[in-house]
């Protein structure tokens, strides 16, 4: 279990530049036919494995995997959308062969899908705020820092508006 972290704190965004989110992930669809979709879950671990081994890649830090019902999901973060692409469509990796054998073997057969959106946002459009937590999310990828002397709303500190009254207390 990873340590809180007591008071407020922000991730540590760079300040000029974007933040690529890439949320990828797999659903089954027929629980049944294990011996369609077993391939398609065990394709991640190899690429994340891969990707921690190799920082080059672009890969920032850990991704998470969440697990819903039938739903996989694996969070990342990446320096660039050039080195997301550059490492998706690289034959000497990972990533590309597993595509092409998900196309060829699955295809639409409905056993199981795979889905991915992918997200460039400028870091000065990004508000983040942790509360006594372990580091998560854009935190754990790009590190904390407290906040400092920031606005006290979301909505300011994001530029959505002048007014800055918060509807509770900030410690």
């Amino acid at each position: 279990m990873s340590k809180v972290k007591k008071g407020r704190l922000t991730a540590d965004l760079p300040p000029n530049g974007d933040v690529v989110l890439f949320l990828i992930g797999m659903r089954i669809n027929k629980l049944w036919q294990v011996w369609r979709w077993i391939p398609v879950f065990v394709a991640m671990p190899k690429m994340i494995f891969e990707l921690a081994k190799k920082p080059e890649l672009g890969l920032i830090n850990r991704p998470k995997t969440f697990v819903s019902g039938r739903v996989i999901m694996v969070v990342q973060f990446w320096q660039s959308f050039s080195h997301l692409e550059t490492y998706a469509r690289n034959p000497e990796l990972t990533h590309l062969p597993a595509w092409r054998a998900f196309n060829r073997r699955i295809k639409d057969n409905g056993s199981v899908g795979i889905w991915h959106e992918t997200y460039r946002v400028p870091a000065s459009s990004i508000d983040s705020i942790y509360g006594n937590m372990p580091v998560f999310g854009l935190g754990a990828a790009y590190g904390t820092r407290p906040p400092g002397n920031v606005a006290n709303t979301a909505a300011q500190r994001i530029g959505d508006r002048p007014e800055d009254t918060p509807p509770v207390e900030s410690y």
